[in-house]
């Protein structure tokens, strides 16, 4: 490792050992950035200052000069007054806007450490991530506070910004000079980010200077391919690694603009893609599904480019947009503990109902439990490597995630002939049922081919006889007949026998996390009882 610019060394000295890491590659030209790298400074520098970068949806567009001033001005407010030393972790909390994302870039040119989390993550959440990653200081949105008051955290020193008190962060004295960016080493952790995850206590996944620019000079740059003039938009939060990459990271590495909206459910989206002519979005595949109705209403035409990730994109999705739109939705799966995405497609490469093939720059194989690939056309676990990897802050969950070099993902896979991998099922969403394997996912496919079919979730129920039986949770469209009978008998003309749902439960929404990933085990839970 490089001669770290950190003063507080926590995040380095809580890195798993050398020998629990995952391989790291950086065969493209591209990845083989210099040992001393500020990836904010990277981001932002060199960008034309009259280019818009930021549009809201109610406020004045930014510049990249806008930008850069007041990424400067904080990261002065951050060093001169709150005494912030390179390598303190910071607290980033409020709702997607320009702001946030220059707190986030003055945070890393700073040489402190960022920690996003949700704008609605509870007091007690907000307290374990705290108590984790010992963070000393939290820039928060005015109307975002409170629960962070709740929360009662030793020793944290809260800045507001947005209000109108004298020590709010936008009111501080800005020297107005420029910010010269912290030197920090390319392998100084720059970000926390914490797994939105469903059970259990949640993991700290510590990521480099080099790996922001690595997402960007990989996924980004070889299979979305961004113009300067595209204007990026989506509906994921800061918070959740999938929107840090694609409303902040990705424009700026192509020296384009993003759209960040506070409210990005699919009824804001439509509208603010007409509005703004919005060229690049990023959203999750129910998302897609729920604006299918809507798009007739709605002018989408500057559209060139869908990304979805956070969840598996059914193939009846992909193809109804299409028939919708005429654009082939990027399909992609990432990781938190990887970053962004590392298996996708584009264009004419993809091929619906499969995932994709590695990004370039990473590698990909389907492994048995004992780490020896399976031959192609057998199911699997997914195992990944490339230039980020998993670095799990203090917890020995590491040897879980990292097996033999390669960062194992927990998810089935099957990889086909032709090199393109295709999703089967979460490791733990397998459904074992009178000695079948069924994959959730495929029946959830075969259910949302209904034309009154939302969304669906299919979870095994244990079975004395059976070992589990298949049970599908759907949300079926406002107005229509509730008949889980009909669709029984749709999957069943759709799917082998053995795979149908034994039951059919019908609700109004499904459980899902702060970030829209499906909780599951909730839904498992709920069978248990009954």
């Amino acid at each position: 490792m490089n001669v770290s610019a950190h003063v507080d060394t926590f995040a380095r000295d809580h890195l798993p050992p050398p020998e629990q890491w995952p391989e790291l590659h950086f065969e493209l030209p591209e990845l083989r950035y210099p040992d001393r790298l500020n990836c904010a400074a990277e981001l932002l520098d060199d960008a034309d200052p009259a280019r818009p970068v930021f549009h809201t949806a109610t406020g004045p567009t930014w510049t990249y000069g806008d930008l850069r001033a007041r990424v400067d001005h904080v990261a002065h407010v951050l060093t001169d007054d709150l005494g912030v030393v390179p390598g303190n972790r910071v607290l980033l909390r409020g709702p997607t806007t320009p702001w946030l994302a220059a707190c986030w870039l003055a945070v890393l040119k700073a040489g402190a450490v960022a920690v996003t989390v949700l704008a609605q993550q509870r007091p007690h959440e907000l307290a374990t991530i705290c108590e984790i990653a010992r963070v000393g200081h939290a820039l928060c949105d005015v109307r975002a506070v409170d629960d962070l008051t709740k929360a009662e955290i030793p020793g944290l020193r809260v800045t507001t910004y947005g209000g109108d008190t004298p020590d709010d962060l936008l009111h501080r004295p800005d020297p107005g000079t420029p910010y010269t960016a912290v030197d920090t080493a390319a392998d100084d952790v720059a970000l926390i980010a914490f797994t939105s995850g469903t059970t259990g206590r949640p993991k700290g996944c510590m990521h480099f200077h080099r790996d922001v620019l690595a997402i960007a000079d990989t996924f980004s740059k070889h299979v979305l391919r961004p113009r300067a003039d595209d204007v990026f938009a989506g509906s994921p939060p800061l918070g959740f690694t999938f929107g840090l990459g694609g409303l902040v990271v990705f424009p700026l590495r192509a020296g384009a603009s993003s759209l960040l909206l506070e409210q990005a459910g699919p009824q804001q989206l439509l509208p603010a893609i007409a509005e703004h002519r919005v060229s690049v979005l990023f959203t999750a595949p129910t998302a897609y599904r729920a604006m299918l109705d809507e798009l007739g209403s709605h002018d989408s035409a500057s559209l060139r480019r869908c990304v979805s990730a956070g969840e598996n994109l059914p193939a009846a999705t992909w193809r109804a947009w299409h028939e919708r739109t005429g654009l082939r939705i990027i399909n992609g799966i990432g990781a938190t503990e990887l970053l962004h995405i590392f298996i996708s497609a584009a264009d004419e490469q993809i091929r619906p109902g499969t995932t994709g093939v590695p990004v370039p720059g990473w590698h990909a194989r389907v492994q048995d439990e004992h780490g020896e690939p399976v031959p192609d056309g057998e199911p699997g676990l997914l195992a990944v490597r490339g230039p980020v990897g998993c670095r799990y802050l203090a917890d020995p969950r590491q040897r879980d995630y990292v097996r033999d070099g390669w960062n194992v993902t927990g998810d089935t896979y099957v990889r086909e002939d032709d090199g393109y991998f295709r999703y089967v099922a979460r490791a733990d969403d397998m459904i074992i049922s009178a000695g079948y394997n069924i994959a959730g996912p495929e029946v959830e496919d075969a259910l949302l081919r209904h034309p009154d079919v939302v969304e669906v979730a299919v979870v095994g129920r244990p079975d004395e006889a059976r070992g589990h039986v298949v049970v599908a949770y759907v949300v079926l469209k406002e107005g229509a007949e509730r008949d889980t009978e009909a669709l029984r008998a749709f999957v069943k003309s759709e799917l082998a026998p053995y795979k149908c749902p034994r039951e059919i439960v019908l609700l109004d929404a499904l459980p899902r996390t702060a970030t829209g990933k499906l909780q599951r085990f909730r839904l498992r839970t709920e069978g248990d009882q009954q």
